[in-house]
């Protein structure tokens, strides 16, 4: 078990306290951890037909304590554009070293009226292991992305702070 103090003390340690939060709802007696990435690279965004990209993860659970583990952690990325780039095509594809990682489509939303799409996943933790550990480069749609090392190590940090 895991206290939500330790795990804000993990945090200032990384040094990842100003990309994650966590966060806990007395109503609903649940917590969340959640971080917020960089952009991905201006030019690969544009190459993309998008102002910015960028991505979330998090995952909740009940109470102030981490008693287990997460097997799935949410992971969204948030699309910024004048028009929809993703709505056709949305597969997420990690090359992870010598490996390929597929991980399916996205659950997609839009709001046009604001030029925001969401592509969303559910990863297993062990997959978000194998990109921190070695995934650098990705397939969105039809476009290509790099990972900064920035956000490598906010996944890395993810995987830390999830584990038991």
């Amino acid at each position: 078990m895991r206290s939500a103090d330790d795990m804000r003390r993990q945090m200032r340690d990384l040094k990842a306290d100003r990309v994650f939060t966590l966060t806990y709802d007395k109503a609903s007696n649940a917590s969340k951890l959640m971080a917020v990435a960089e952009n991905l690279p201006q030019k690969e965004a544009e190459n993309a037909g998008a102002q910015a990209i960028n991505f979330a993860m998090a995952f909740s659970f009940a109470g102030k304590d981490l008693t287990a583990s997460p097997e799935k952690i949410d992971l969204t990325f948030w699309v910024l554009a004048k028009r929809p780039q993703f709505a056709d095509a949305h597969q997420w594809i990690v090359m992870a070293g010598n490996a390929t990682v597929d991980l399916g489509d996205a659950r997609y939303a839009a709001k046009p009226a604001e030029k925001m799409e969401y592509l969303n996943f559910v990863v297993a933790r062990d997959d978000l292991k194998k990109i921190a550990v070695a995934g650098a480069k990705f397939r969105l749609g039809k476009a290509d992305f790099t990972f900064t090392p920035a956000q490598i190590k906010l996944i890395s940090d993810m995987v830390s702070l999830s584990a038991l």
